[in-house]
């Protein structure tokens, strides 16, 4: 992707990596944060929390407790889901 960008847009394909590195830490700082991150055309990011819950453990059958964690869920875009 770097390197189509960096074409598509007459600059490095370094410059283009640090475009797209310094895309991945702000997405993950807004993330931290409990923002959504919406990428027209893409899709949104966005963290949910999961509740404890209880499980087994599948080698023995044993009950055992799960704890609450949160996960980072992505909706596809409308678009993009037409499109696709």
């Amino acid at each position: 992707m770097a390197a189509e960008l960096a074409e598509t847009h007459g600059m490095t394909k370094k410059q283009a990596e640090a475009v797209l590195g310094d895309l991945v830490t702000m997405t993950t700082k807004r993330l931290k944060k409990g923002e959504k991150v919406r990428f027209t055309g893409l899709g949104t990011l966005e963290v949910r929390k999961r509740p404890a819950r209880m499980g087994r453990n599948p080698a023995t059958g044993e009950a055992i407790k799960i704890k609450a964690s949160k996960k980072v869920a992505f909706r596809v875009a409308k678009e993009l889901k037409e499109t696709v």
